[in-house]
């Protein structure tokens, strides 16, 4: 039996890679109907934060007010009629929301224990993140693979974003990320705690507010293995075999502990949210709990000095 465990990447040959990527293709259509479903089920609730503030990007043109200054006045479009039109940015800084997610071989992984790969589940994820901060006029981005835009199409955007993208990339680039952006990571965090705390120290930098999602396979949680059991690296193809895996069960199981309580350690003091799901569990719980992360930094940022750390596993 396999089990995915992260290790250092190699690279792989192309055959590998393009039979992943017409994988990838062919899941996403099923994949974009899923997410937009689940996102059906909070969209009501969500209003956006979409307003007219200091920022490089038009947003609409609105009536001049008695009283306003004459140099916010766009004389081209108030010559059109008779009114006089007031030219209005957008806050960019209130409403960029940066998404990525992990797409290597581990998360192909799928246990008898859950209908999904992790992969797919993330994927969902992702797509309907996209199609609720659109749907509130948010722009939405891809991290270090497109430039945030804001579009009533944009989980489709980002599905052919992902088309494009190297599929073992590693941590995204974050140069384009700015202060008050929102950032939701979605992985399974297998790497080493260091590597991923470094790169997320560097998103910190920036001034953006992170949303973690460690999406898991219940059997990673578990360890349900017994007697002669061969493990295998989906990345590397290395293998270890074990005379007794149940041997190994308690101490796998409180290495994993370890890693979590580090990590959210490390993201509670950030300030950022964090959470674990399950494929066995359904997509719309890690949604509605990345809907109740963003909406709290909404009202002019008013929730942004509040610790939130760990969200927690979610059981509604």
């Amino acid at each position: 039996m396999a089990l995915g465990f992260r290790k250092p990447s190699e690279d792989k040959s192309w055959p590998k890679l393009l039979g992943e990527g017409r994988s990838l293709a062919k899941s996403l259509p099923d994949l974009l109907v899923e997410a937009r479903r689940i996102s059906n089920t909070i969209v009501a609730g969500w209003h956006g934060r979409r307003r007219s503030g200091p920022g490089e990007t038009f947003w609409q043109f609105r009536p001049f007010v008695s009283g306003e200054t004459t140099q916010a006045v766009d004389w081209r479009r108030s010559a059109r009629d008779d009114h006089i039109y007031v030219r209005e940015q957008e806050w960019e800084a209130a409403h960029t929301a940066w998404l990525w997610t992990d797409l290597s071989s581990s998360m192909n992984f799928k246990s008898d224990l859950a209908p999904v790969t992790k992969r797919e589940r993330s994927l969902v994820l992702m797509f309907a993140v996209a199609d609720l901060l659109a749907r509130g006029g948010e722009r939405v981005g891809v991290l270090g693979l497109s430039r945030p835009v804001a579009s009533r199409n944009a989980a489709e955007l980002v599905s052919n974003t992902l088309l494009h993208a190297k599929l073992d990339a590693a941590w995204p680039d974050t140069q384009m990320v700015r202060e008050f952006s929102e950032v939701i990571v979605i992985g399974d965090f297998l790497d080493l705690v260091s590597d991923l705390t470094t790169w997320l120290d560097g998103l910190a930098a920036s001034g953006a507010r992170g949303h973690l999602v460690q999406v898991l396979d219940p059997l990673e949680e578990t360890f349900p293995f017994g007697g002669r059991t061969e493990f295998i690296d989906p990345e590397t193809g290395m293998k270890l075999v074990s005379g007794r895996a149940e041997d190994w069960r308690e101490h796998y199981l409180e290495r994993m502990r370890e890693r979590r309580e580090r990590l959210r350690l490390f993201v509670d003091r950030l300030g950022w949210t964090f959470q674990i799901h399950h494929t066995d569990r359904p997509a719309s719980e890690p949604l509605l709990a990345l809907y109740a992360g963003l909406s709290a930094s909404d009202a002019g940022g008013a929730g942004r000095d509040r610790p939130r750390g760990l969200i927690g596993e979610v059981r509604l």
